[in-house]
């Protein structure tokens, strides 16, 4: 083997490897890896969360606050769970809303992207809670809402969080979460929007709504029924 085809070789090499650690750590974040390196990934960006999604102020009031309080409404005093909240996203847009006068949990796994919701939000009608999606610490029935933001693919168990989420729902009560599509990277870890609403059906969900959003997300709402539970493991 001459020296070109070794060079050759190597750098065919080192690509696969960056590409292979691009796609584990940064396109999946790592959830092909396992949960404690989710939540290390997200512990890592903590910091620079923000400014690397660029979320915007008027457009979480537009698409997220306002349609949530016109659909809870005359209900002006939810009781929300937002589950992986990060860096309060959801919770932000709720405390602006000149109308919002309910309590809002923001629950997430990283430590590190809790405190730096809470840096950001200091409001007493609002509480930060670190626990797990798939095992949420709250009774039966206890929310208005819940909440569930650009989350779900990187569950480690997806179903079961769901569940959860559909659990602490009040009956009548509003489930928001997000679909993500163009996931060709991401196989095994999305649903189609159809497979999504029947599968919400399945556990509880009566009336579900899939609404257009982002480029790699649409909208997912739902209504839980007001008799069914959802079903147990």
């Amino acid at each position: 083997m001459n020296v070109i085809a070794a060079i050759l070789i190597a750098v065919i090499v080192v690509a696969a490897l960056v590409a292979l650690g691009w796609w584990l750590f940064i396109e999946t974040e790592g959830v092909y890896l396992g949960r404690r390196v989710v939540i290390w990934l997200y512990d890592l960006y903590a910091a620079r969360y923000d400014r690397i999604k660029k979320f915007q102020r008027h457009y979480d009031h537009m698409f997220l606050a306002q349609p949530l309080m016109e659909r809870i409404a005359p209900n002006e005093s939810p009781r929300v769970l937002d589950v992986a909240t990060g860096t309060g996203r959801l919770p932000l847009a709720l405390i602006r809303h000149k109308r919002f006068r309910g309590q809002v949990i923001g629950l997430d796994l990283s430590r590190r992207m809790l405190d730096h919701a809470a840096d950001k939000l200091a409001d007493r009608r609002v509480q930060w809670v670190c626990a797990p999606a798939e095992s949420l610490p709250f009774p039966t029935g206890t929310f208005d809402v819940v909440t569930c933001l650009e989350a779900i693919e990187f569950m480690t168990r997806r179903e079961t969080a769901l569940r959860e989420m559909i659990r602490v729902l009040r009956p009548g009560g509003i489930l928001l979460a997000t679909n993500r599509i163009h996931a060709r990277w991401m196989v095994g870890k999305t649903y189609k929007d159809d497979d999504l609403a029947a599968l919400l059906q399945r556990l509880g969900m009566g009336q579900v709504e899939i609404e257009s959003w982002q480029v790699d997300y649409d909208l997912v709402w739902g209504y839980k029924k007001q008799t069914t539970a959802p079903p147990a493991d």
